[in-house]
């Protein structure tokens, strides 16, 4: 009953874009582009994390539909312009999704136990459909250039782990680490900006595999990290504001107090803290 539900109220999507964009639509929607609506889009993919973070899951229902919504938008601005359907898209990705789960799909195909075996198969059948179409596309193409920096290195760890070129434990990845923090230490020292520039990507380079190995998506978690440190600070601010202070006149150490007793209040040990970091297991 819920899958029929889901179609009928996705094909009520469907037509509704086809009416907004058709010739007696909206104004606003009709002139939209694929240009136009990248800005869109970026806005309500971090609307839907935001949510997701918050725990706020009346805020999410709503975020995911709007962000399904500029699926649409694109793939009907794309039909108006003869490229493809909506239809063609979902086409493509259904498709894609048989073909690259064969332990799931096909009676033939073979078990397996892990996240990492599927990630593993998938970039193998990727790789062998590219071959059969007459691609010769290297195992890091495709990947964004425009991901965050962080998610980026995640994301070409995670394409060159499946073809086998990776640290064998996580404690590997520790000792480049302390070896990346060494390095950039002696070009702070002595090497010059754009050495120490060189040396603090290496660093954060090898952080975000470091990541990849434990499990966690590096960007969420460098996020909540964000999220405590403003938390904390906001709250430094107001403690010092009840003693009829500012950041502004205090002193570092009187500041650095503030913050220990921000940091040890009850209050810090919250549920947002311990709330998984964990990357989605589907490829």
């Amino acid at each position: 009953m819920g899958r029929e539900r889901a179609g009928e109220a996705f094909q009520k999507l469907v037509d509704i874009m086809a009416r907004l964009r058709g010739p007696d639509g909206c104004p606003w929607d009709r002139e939209q582009t694929l240009e136009s609506l990248r800005a869109f889009l970026l806005e309500e993919t971090h609307e839907v994390l935001d949510a997701i973070d918050r725990g706020d899951t009346a805020a999410l229902r709503g975020e995911i539909g709007d962000l399904v919504f500029e699926g649409v938008f694109l793939a009907q601005v794309c039909a108006d312009e003869g490229r493809f359907t909506v239809a063609d898209s979902l086409d493509a990705i259904n498709a894609k999704l048989v073909r690259r789960h064969p332990h799931i799909f096909d009676p033939a195909g073979r078990p397996l136990d892990t996240p990492g075996e599927v990630v593993q198969q998938w970039e193998q059948i990727k790789a062998r459909e590219q071959r059969d179409a007459g691609e010769r596309r290297g195992v890091l193409r495709g990947v964004p250039k425009a991901l965050p920096s962080l998610l980026r290195a995640y994301e070409i760890g995670t394409r060159v782990a499946a073809v086998g070129f990776d640290w064998a434990r996580a404690a590997d990845v520790v000792d480049k680490i302390e070896e990346e923090v060494a390095e950039l230490r002696r070009a702070v020292e002595s090497e010059g900006a754009a050495r120490t520039e060189e040396e603090m990507g290496d660093l954060l380079f090898s952080i975000a595999n470091l990541a990849r190995k434990l499990g966690i998506e590096p960007e969420s978690a460098l996020r909540k990290a964000n999220d405590k440190f403003s938390r904390r600070f906001t709250a430094l601010e107001d403690h010092l504001h009840a003693q009829g202070r500012s950041v502004h006149d205090a002193t570092l150490p009187e500041m650095e107090d503030a913050w220990t007793v921000i940091k040890t209040a009850p209050h810090e040990s919250s549920p947002d803290a311990a709330r998984s970091t964990q990357p989605p297991k589907a490829p």
